[in-house]
């Protein structure tokens, strides 16, 4: 699976970060950076963070 972030609608609100910190992370400009591939045993918490992404800038693909 892969993780796709829209940058436009990012706002770095690092809700994702805090719900998988070692899949997502901001850099030094609080830009989203995203570890890929994320271990198979986090899926279940990158899913969360997709879910709840309060702008929907995440998006999971198969």
């Amino acid at each position: 699976m892969e993780l796709k972030v829209d940058r436009d609608l990012c706002e770095a609100n690092a809700v994702c970060c805090g719900l998988a910190p070692d899949v997502f992370e901001l850099d030094d400009e609080e830009l989203l950076v995203i570890s890929q591939p994320f271990p198979p045993g986090r899926l279940e918490r990158v899913q969360k963070a997709v879910e709840r992404c309060p702008k929907n800038a995440l998006e999971l693909l198969s």
